[in-house]
């Protein structure tokens, strides 16, 4: 028998983005570039990737880690202001167990020398999942990832 909880906490990162806004944007909103960068652990196999970027559009990535075991993110766009903000809801699932439900708000601001982008994250953790930091600490992995993303799209050597 499953003992039933739910664990909330708040994520909130900000990112000073070398971009501007718009390059910042797309980043997030066309699914060649955001398959790019949206990864927080490189060695995982890659199964299954789609993003329809539009409010009551949806978003799923699925990679197995090297246990094989299938890491499920399914995310449903909820608003979008384009070069300004995105807010989305998701749940995460670890083989047939849902792990977690999110809210997360993504928000872009122009400044000195790029973007200023804070991604705030509300997020429950289900029935004893021990997250121990790992939402946190994959969520800035992958916010390193698209900082890379970006200057590497500006670099004229790719």
């Amino acid at each position: 028998m499953t003992t039933r909880s739910a664990e909330h906490t708040t994520l909130v990162i900000e990112r000073h983005l070398k971009a501007p806004v718009a390059r910042a944007f797309r980043a997030w909103s066309t699914p060649e570039s955001k398959r790019q960068w949206f990864a927080c652990h490189g060695e995982w196999v890659p199964l299954d990737y789609g993003l329809d970027f539009r409010p009551g559009g949806t978003e799923r990535n699925y990679v197995a880690d090297t246990d094989g075991l299938l890491h499920a993110y399914d995310a449903h766009y909820i608003d979008i202001v384009p070069d300004a903000r995105i807010i989305y809801a998701y749940e995460m699932k670890l083989g047939e167990s849902r792990i977690s439900a999110s809210l997360a708000t993504v928000a872009f601001e122009a400044a000195p020398g790029g973007t200023k982008m804070v991604f705030t994250e509300q997020v429950v953790f289900l029935d004893g999942y021990a997250d121990n930091g790992a939402r946190l600490q994959g969520t800035e992995i992958g916010l390193d990832n698209l900082e890379l993303f970006l200057e590497r799209e500006e670099s004229p050597i790719h």
